[in-house]
């Protein structure tokens, strides 16, 4: 298994795209340790992965520097290091800009841009100092978005959050490539989780999202968790500082295509 014994932490794994990360990881024989605010699923989704392997809940706002230290803290005494981070936990408020509370912009900024940051400093000190001790270097990975290179006007902080976590994800590389580490982000597009469920719901924009997405489906989570893993693997271990993005061919599109009728 491609991860075998590696300590992995994911962050916001309770649902959708980190529990997916979190489900593969432990498929590919990690120890995952699943970062969340909601207790509830968090430590529904640590019963569902220790049927399969080993797998930890800690409660962490990633936003407070005290409970990412405490996340760090809890990894260490579970499973003694840490190989991999993800930092996938992300709020999204939507509200145009005129009309956006400041509250709402630094309640996104503070979870999807300063937690990453913060998670980032943390892990990487732990990192840098096994390698000094002749240990091997570890991955970090930044969950971005295919917002960060196009904007959606009433999702103003998400988008200006995403775009932050790609200039995150490339001065953490540079900054940690002395030392082996490699810093890499992945941008999803339309994926099948909570957060889309509405849209898929209701056709009209069901049909908006599947009119500028190429492969003319949703993706699923753990088609986002398949490049996690490649990133987290030593098959890509000369890749670093880059964003994958894995949105069915929307970036490249410059008009839109048809929507087969399901009907």
């Amino acid at each position: 298994m491609s991860l075998e014994n590696k300590v992995a932490i994911v962050t916001g794994a309770a649902g959708g795209i980190g529990l997916a990360i979190a489900r593969r990881f432990v498929a590919d024989g990690a120890k995952v340790v699943i970062a969340d605010v909601d207790d509830q699923r968090g430590e529904a989704a640590e019963a569902e992965l220790k049927a399969q392997g080993e797998a930890h809940y800690v409660h962490c706002n990633v936003a407070e520097k005290l409970d990412v230290r405490n996340l760090v803290a809890a990894t260490l005494d579970t499973f003694g290091d840490i190989d991999i981070l993800v930092n996938n936990a992300g709020v999204v408020v939507g509200g145009e800009l005129l009309d956006l509370d400041e509250a709402d912009f630094d309640r996104v900024l503070g979870v999807n841009l300063n937690g990453a940051f913060l998670c980032t400093q943390a892990v990487g000190r732990h990192m840098v100092d096994k390698v000094k001790e002749g240990g091997k270097p570890g991955v970090i990975i930044n969950m971005s978005s295919v917002n960060a290179v196009f904007a959606i006007p009433n999702q103003v902080p998400y988008s200006v959050s995403k775009g932050g976590l790609n200039q995150l994800t490339k001065v953490s590389a540079l900054s940690l490539a002395p030392h082996g580490i490699r810093v890499n982000a992945i941008g999803p597009g339309s994926i099948m989780t909570d957060m889309l469920a509405s849209v898929n719901s209701d056709k009209a924009a069901r049909d908006r999202v599947l009119s500028r997405t190429p492969l003319g489906r949703v993706g699923d989570p753990s088609e986002i968790a398949g490049v996690a893993a490649f990133l987290a693997s030593d098959d890509a271990s000369y890749v670093t500082g880059q964003t994958i993005y894995a949105d069915g061919g929307r970036l490249p599109l410059n008009y839109t295509v048809p929507v087969p009728d399901e009907d």
